[in-house]
Formats: C-alpha cells, sequence, structure tokens
C-alpha cells in the first residue's frame, strides 16, 4: 500500500490547489476546518477532485510539483493519468 498521495482540491472560488500527504480524508477534513494550508482557508470549502499513489514522499514531492507546473486545464488530466490514479467514488 503506498505511504504518499498527491491530490488536486477544487476550491469553492474555482481554484484548484496540489498538495501530498500520507493520509487523504484526514488532510481534506483539516483543509475544510481551515487548519491547513492557507490558500485554501479563504477558499472554503474544498473538494477532493482527483488523488495519485506515491511509493515515498520524494516521489511524491516530485509528482507534485510536475503537476503545479502544468496549466490549469491540463493539471487533472495529468493527475489521473498516472498509475493507481482515481477520483472520489471511481472504484
Amino acid at each position: 500500500m503506498p505511504d504518499w498521495f498527491v491530490y488536486l482540491l477544487s476550491c469553492a472560488d474555482g481554484t484548484l490547489y496540489c498538495g501530498v500527504t500520507t493520509d487523504l480524508a484526514r488532510r481534506v477534513a483539516e483543509h475544510n476546518a481551515g487548519t491547513a494550508a492557507k490558500y485554501t482557508r479563504a477558499r472554503l470549502p474544498v473538494a477532493l477532485v482527483a488523488s495519485a499513489p506515491s511509493q515515498d514522499k520524494g516521489a511524491a514531492l516530485r509528482l507534485e510539483i510536475a503537476v503545479k507546473r502544468r496549466a490549469r486545464d491540463k493539471k487533472l488530466a495529468f493527475l489521473l493519468a498516472q498509475p493507481g490514479a482515481g477520483q472520489p467514488g471511481s472504484a
């Protein structure tokens, strides 16, 4: 089982936020509670759009940077193209 995940959130203002975590449910809850990132604190509520597993922290951070370098309209497709990636509710 992967230890790290790269995730993409949709904020209430329509922007996207990308981050890494070891626990997706906890991290999304922290974002929605306003105790995670300063960026999302002003853009509540947020919703998980997609996530991709990574085997270690280094790989997760590299993937996060790669997602952030993409144009806004390409971020979701890029993250979903990663092995094991998915969207909430997809099996």
